[in-house]
């Protein structure tokens, strides 16, 4: 477990963990309110965060160990296509600004706590809000499992082996979210944004200067692109690519703010202007990411080879691995040490966040909804606390048992499920136009074609002369190719566009023929107004008083 371990890393590395996990304990004396056994308090911080924390709470939300290993690792593999993570982070915070500001308001004003909340109250349907809570908690979860391969690519740079140290990680996790809610995450994140803009800035001055300038890191990645056999390789967009990054981008935008995760980060706000200046600060985060993206092409400069790679029978190796492995070789370990806690710490804001909506999703839209009607507020606490121990155990176990590869094509079905909420939450935030029986059956289409779409993708790998042998037949990418829909080309499309289409074609045709038929819908419990309800309104729930 730990032979060729760098003891000056790991040690690092552990003192930084250990002091972030006392202050997620230290957390539940942070903004303390009178009675903690409240989901408003423990699920959602007392919805009383201001800009600051919230900057780097939704930074910490977003922004995860999985990006900071899985977007350089695709941009060292496949190149150019691997920067639509870039303009998918700028074009989500205008699509947050014009759609979660007003779930803010109504939210306040009725304690919503979850997106299916709101779907229960805007669409009278508690059968749409139970299947916009199971979309949340099953798109959420591999999600979660994810963090944990960031952690493992760092431990694996480090020389440590095994489970168990990735065990612990997550026990600690899990005690200190299960003490403090989400104040835990939103104290951590300020240490852990703190440590990234710090490596990160460091990294793209002192490694291009190492390894001889830009203009020799960029030569290095056309010289290995030009040779590989994928025509949509390279430094620059190859064309049969250009539709599937441009779709790939949109629908990850569409889908990142209809996370459950993100929503619980925006309704911590303490009112409308700071979601309003963290939209406009929060593409600084794009930056970065772009600068992230870039560690990809210095390590192709660097040779570096992932961790479990082989030339000669052409195993590919763990491709997460690469950065912490070019920490490693172009930093000293002190400084290593550091860059592999800011990544660990990257994975432990957004695992807790992820697992606190779940656990809410869970409480309020499945257990009082269908198992205890009555249950109080410290009983809904208590389900939410244990039920998100619930879902860091299924992600632990699932992250062990599964190929990690696999568990990253889970993520990536992930973003096309959480898609086909987007008609019953960002679009029933503006209107109330679609049937609620409409959106039921869109839900149902979009799902279909997800999985269809998604079930016809391989995973391709190009030889010499180009020989095509298949990977995997089945769930082996998100790109679905037109020539299926008779188009001559070899262009592809994001699934979840196709899906989410097909989505919003099936609620329009549904609502016509209800609506001709005179089918009852349900019943709106929210009103035109308080959709723009801010701090100062009166008709916001009072919360429990905060113990300054």
């Amino acid at each position: 477990m730990f032979d060729n371990v760098n003891g000056v890393e790991l040690t690092i590395f552990v003192i930084l963990f250990v002091v972030v996990s006392a202050l997620g304990f230290v957390a539940a004396r942070w903004r303390r309110a009178d009675d903690l056994q409240h989901l408003d308090e423990w699920g959602l911080g007392g919805r009383n965060f201001g800009a600051w924390i919230t900057w780097f709470l939704l930074g910490g939300d977003l922004y995860t160990a999985y990006t900071f290993v899985a977007v350089p690792a695709l941009v060292f593999g496949v190149g150019a296509l691997g920067f639509f993570a870039v303009p998918y982070t700028i074009i989500v915070y205008p699509l947050v600004f014009l759609v979660l500001i007003r779930l803010w308001s109504v939210s306040h004003i009725h304690g919503f706590v979850t997106p299916a909340d709101f779907v229960r109250a805007r669409h009278g349907s508690s059968t749409l809000a139970l299947l916009v809570a199971i979309t949340g908690i099953v798109a959420t979860m591999p999600y979660i499992a994810l963090q944990l391969v960031g952690i493992e690519a760092v431990l694996k740079a480090m020389g440590v082996t095994g489970h168990v140290p990735l065990i612990v990680a997550f026990a600690i996790l899990a005690a200190y979210t299960y003490n403090s809610g989400l104040r835990a995450p939103a104290l951590i994140a300020f240490v852990k944004d703190t440590l990234i803009y710090v490596v990160i800035i460091v990294a793209v001055i002192v490694i291009p200067y190492k390894l001889g300038g830009w203009g020799e890191i960029f030569g290095a990645a056309e010289t290995k692109f030009t040779k590989s056999a994928n025509p949509n390789d390279g430094v620059l967009l190859g064309g049969p690519a250009q539709l599937q990054y441009a779709t790939l981008a949109l629908g990850s935008a569409l889908a990142l703010f209809l996370y459950p995760h993100s929503v619980t980060a925006v309704l911590a706000s303490r009112d409308r202007n700071v979601i309003k200046r963290n939209m406009a600060a929060l593409p600084a985060y794009s930056f970065i990411l772009g600068l992230l993206a870039l560690l990809g092409f210095m390590a192709i400069k660097a040779g570096v080879a992932p961790i479990g790679s082989n030339k000669a029978t052409g195993a590919p190796g763990d491709a997460n691995t690469i950065v912490p492995l070019l920490f490693d070789k172009m930093f000293p370990d002190w400084f290593a040490g550091i860059a592999f806690a800011a990544i660990g710490i990257g994975a432990l804001v957004p695992a807790a966040i992820m697992s606190i909506a779940a656990a809410n999703l869970w409480t309020r839209n499945i257990y009082k909804e269908y198992i205890n009607r009555d249950a109080t507020p410290k009983q809904e606490a208590m389900s939410s606390k244990i039920a998100s121990l619930v879902v860091k155990v299924g992600a632990l176990v699932a992250i062990i048992a599964l190929d990690p590869q696999f568990s990253i094509d889970l993520q990536l079905i992930g973003g096309v499920i959480i898609l086909q909420t987007l008609p019953a939450v960002a679009i029933g935030l503006y209107t109330r136009w679609f049937h609620r029986w409409a959106l039921i059956a869109g839900w149902a289409a979009g799902m279909l074609v997800a999985f269809i779409t998604l079930y016809q993708i391989p995973q391709k790998k190009f030889g010499p002369g180009g020989a095509i042998t298949i990977v995997k037949a089945h769930f082996g990418g998100n790109g679905y190719p037109l020539s299926k829909f008779g188009f001559d080309t070899k262009a592809t499309i994001y699934a979840g566009i196709v899906a989410i289409l097909a989505n919003l074609i099936v609620c329009a045709v549904g609502t016509l023929i209800l609506r001709a038929a005179k089918v009852p819908d349900g019943v709106d419990a929210t009103s035109p107004t308080e959709y723009f309800a801010d701090q100062d309104d009166p008709r916001l729930r009072d919360l429990p008083a905060v113990v300054h």
